[in-house]
């Protein structure tokens, strides 16, 4: 592999890690959203 390639590679892990944080993220705060209408007040 050439450096661009290499460049490229490590450019899109860097944002496949962020979106996969992202994603985390989100689904802990539906699961949050979840459990909180599921108690009875």
């Amino acid at each position: 592999m050439d450096a661009s390639l290499m460049a490229r590679l490590r450019e899109l892990e860097g944002e496949n890690r962020r979106l996969k944080k992202m994603y985390a993220d989100e689904r802990l705060k539906a699961e949050i959203i979840q459990e909180a209408m599921a108690k009875k007040w």
